[in-house]
């Protein structure tokens, strides 16, 4: 259980760490492809990607199972994804960045109150409060303006929420006890199900001449291959290991992650302001596990003694 646990930490890790890298292709991307667009290719090729891995039938056990899994793909693939998409156009990145670091609250309430098994502590709240000012100082520190747009704002704090459910809805498939690839797999297939009859509202092209250019080819397999399938993937374990909230912790990293990388790649400056965010950010996540760390040691402590 414990090395369980201990991948289920790295693979969380290892996922956000990933993410945060991505902003850079979809930054790319932007120029050449709708938001939309580059939701349905990442998703189709990262689906595509998992049957060739992992290409046994899926059979479900329960007809009720089919529910969760289409909750799942239509909140963690089609909705997320899709108001966060729409929110950039109406208001800025980084109000974004610092609405999507609500995930682990949400994540939180709606594990408390549907799944009753992840109780919320005090030491939670304690690191949630200095991640979010961890996210507002990296935030501040990439922009001179700071501007509220209620439209975008709710657009983006409804995408949050979604995925918020979404990894709820992941805890409760892991209980099923299928194959996790599988289980990803139906999940983007219902996401991408859910997307079709949305892409006839947006400015959607398929022409796959697009796809010569080498740039364009390289970080669309980045995000299907990397970002989507892959890190869905190990999303998906770490949730089954460490439990939603856990988990959704590690969302914390995210923009510091973006911040590292948009120096090394972007060649943009890192603030000193940047620099205390991250370190609050490391100090929430240690403050965050500290106190089950210790409870579950005084548990061995006893059932030793």
């Amino acid at each position: 259980m414990e090395n369980k646990q201990l991948t289920g930490h790295i693979l969380a890790l290892v996922t956000v760490l990933f993410w945060g890298t991505t902003f850079i292709s979809t930054k790319i991307l932007l120029n050449d492809f709708s938001p939309v667009e580059i939701q349905f290719y990442r998703f189709i090729i990262g689906l595509a990607a998992l049957a060739v891995v992992y290409p046994y039938k899926m059979k479900v056990e329960n007809k009720k199972h089919e529910v969760y899994f289409a909750a799942a793909g239509f909140c963690g693939i089609t909705l997320c994804y899709l108001l966060e998409n729409i929110a950039l156009t109406y208001t800025m990145a980084s109000n974004v960045g610092v609405i999507g670091s609500l995930v682990p609250i949400f994540t939180a309430l709606i594990a408390y109150i549907f799944l009753k098994e992840e109780p919320i502590r005090s030491s939670f709240f304690v690191g949630f409060v200095l991640a979010m000012l961890g996210v507002i100082f990296i935030s501040c520190s990439t922009t001179s303006t700071f501007q509220v747009n209620p439209l975008g704002d709710f657009l983006a704090l409804a995408g949050t929420f979604a995925w918020a459910v979404y990894s709820v809805f992941t805890r409760k498939i892991s209980e099923f006890g299928y194959n996790i690839i599988q289980t990803t797999r139906k999940t983007f297939l219902y996401g991408i199900l859910f997307l079709l009859p949305i892409l006839f509202l947006f400015d959607f092209k398929l022409e796959f001449t697009r796809f010569t250019n080498p740039v364009a080819l390289f970080h669309f397999l980045l995000l299907g291959l990397g970002s989507s399938a892959f890190c869905y993937v190990t999303w998906n374990f770490a949730v089954r290991a460490l439990g939603p909230v856990k988990t959704s912790i590690y969302i914390y990293l995210m923009p510091g992650v973006t911040v590292v990388v948009s120096m090394i790649v972007l060649n943009e400056k890192i603030t000193w302001l940047a620099g205390l965010g991250m370190l609050l950010i490391f100090k929430a996540l240690y403050i965050s596990e500290r106190k089950v760390l210790a409870k579950k040691k005084v548990f061995q402590n006893k059932k030793a003694g």
